[in-house]
């Protein structure tokens, strides 16, 4: 028997002999995306061989159809969704930039999306949803059942980036007066419960929380014994306007799988686990990488040039004017520089390597800072610590740089002057690196953002004002 070899021909393969995807990966050996699955997917759209398409996308993991649809041409994006109709998962929508998500939402018909995001829970929905201006959003609301309709308006009226824009409203909420029999025979029985659990939620009659119960204690559980037995006291509990980054710290801090989310009268309103929380971690590392390289935190790869040519502008010329400050330094000593060409040779290497220094403080610290290891408690021995190890390191390239220029340009002195530049510029960049940061995040502005700037501009002008100030100090130039 002859195997089919593209997409075309598996549609009509035997599905016990095997899937789509056996006779054709999607993926090589390296985990990439190969070139020729996604010629043939191209194909099969341009034909609108519906079967091919939804055999294939039926198989795929959100995470894979997403791939999938990053690695398809833009007019294809949208044509796929429309071709697999029912069988095409939403929540891909969710595992591609957020540019390629508004592109295809804003080409499809509200009826579509509406009927795609009721497939969803409601998390997953939610994050379809507010990446859409509010006319669209409105006009999908429009197309769901009220009830349904409801419960999404309700989560995108909390706050960006809380608890309540990530939690799901699927949960599992019984009496606490009911035994753990009650609460197995209720789950068997009632069909509509989440895809995922890992704890159910006792409540009481206006549904205030009353705690929590963990699916191991109640499979371990007799049969009679009541749920209030098994709560667990020291369950975290998340406010509704929790900031996620707060919530992705408690996970980590406590070692959670599920957190509850109650509202202001204690009520119990939703429920956040922990591939939420991977999601939050994730996004909240783009932005603090994309902040420290004065990148704006919603830039994609899928953005035009303009787009992000706009995006980068404003930072770069903050930028040239702070090195506009540090090259006016060099100004105050034009004369000492003309006199002896070795200091201008030699003084950018004082303010690189104080700002290389900078950036390993200031990296530690913003991290710090973010993760709440940093605070009034040990700020000063922070300091200190970092203080003295830019002294340390300093001596360190001193002695290095003060016997390469000595050989470089045969001046002892020059080693001496050089040497004592370097221990200066590497202490204030160590200094900088750190209180800058902390001065920012006490005045409750983004230290990721603005720090590497002022950082930088410390050390250039300290580098240089060093350097050729003790340069001119020993050399006695006028």
């Amino acid at each position: 028997m002859t195997e089919p070899t593209d997409v075309a021909e598996l549609a009509e393969a035997s599905p016990v002999e095997a899937t789509a995807l056996d006779r054709s990966p999607m993926r090589d050996d390296t985990g990439d995306i190969r070139h020729e699955f996604v010629e043939e997917m191209s194909r099969a759209i341009a034909a609108e061989d519906t079967g091919v398409l939804r055999a294939v996308v039926a198989e795929l993991h959100e995470a894979d159809l997403g791939d999938l649809i990053g690695a398809l041409a833009a007019d294809d994006r949208v044509r796929l969704v429309e071709l697999t109709g029912t069988d095409f998962n939403f929540s891909a929508l969710n595992e591609v930039d957020e540019t390629v998500r508004e592109e295809i939402l804003e080409e499809l018909e509200p009826e579509t999306v509406a009927e795609g995001v009721r497939e969803l829970e409601s998390d997953d929905a939610v994050e379809i949803l507010e990446s859409l201006d509010q006319k669209e959003q409105e006009e999908i609301l429009d197309k769901l059942p009220p009830s349904e309709r409801d419960v999404l308006e309700r989560s995108l009226d909390y706050p960006e980036n809380s608890a309540g824009r990530r939690m799901q409203t699927e949960f599992i909420a019984v009496p606490l007066g009911w035994t753990v029999g009650q609460a197995i025979d209720y789950m068997r029985e009632t069909p509509s419960l989440p895809d995922r659990f890992y704890e159910i939620y006792a409540v009481d009659k206006d549904k205030r929380w009353q705690g929590a119960v963990s699916l191991d204690a109640l499979l371990r559980s007799r049969r009679p014994v009541p749920l209030s037995e098994l709560i667990d006291d020291d369950r975290r509990r998340i406010a509704v306007t929790d900031a996620q980054e707060e919530v992705a710290r408690l996970f980590g801090k406590y070692n959670l799988v599920a957190a509850p989310v109650l509202d202001s009268d204690h009520r119990l309103v939703g429920v956040i686990t922990v591939d939420d929380v991977v999601d939050v971690i994730e996004e909240e590392a783009d932005e603090e990488i994309k902040a420290l390289g004065g990148i704006p935190s919603d830039e994609e790869l899928s953005d035009s040039v303009w787009t992000i040519a706009k995006g980068r502008f404003n930072w770069l010329l903050v930028n040239l004017a702070t090195a506009f400050l540090a090259s006016s330094v060099l100004g105050l000593f034009e004369g000492q520089l003309e006199k002896m060409v070795a200091l201008a040779v030699l003084a950018p290497i004082v303010a690189s390597q104080g700002g290389n220094a900078a950036t390993q403080t200031m990296t530690v610290a913003v991290r710090a800072l973010a993760t709440r290891q940093l605070g009034a408690k040990n700020a000063f021995r922070v300091v200190l610590r970092e203080g003295l190890v830019g002294l340390v390191n300093g001596i360190a390239f001193a002695v290095i740089t003060g016997i390469a220029a000595v050989a470089w340009f045969q001046i002892p002195a020059l080693g001496v002057v050089i040497g004592l530049a370097i221990i200066c510029n590497l202490v204030a960049g160590a200094l900088g690196g750190i209180l800058i940061p902390m001065v920012l995040d006490r005045v409750h502005a983004d230290p990721a953002v603005a720090s590497g700037t002022f950082v930088t501009t410390i050390t250039d002008v300290v580098g240089f004002f060093s350097f050729l100030g003790i340069a001119t100090l020993w050399f006695g130039l006028k």
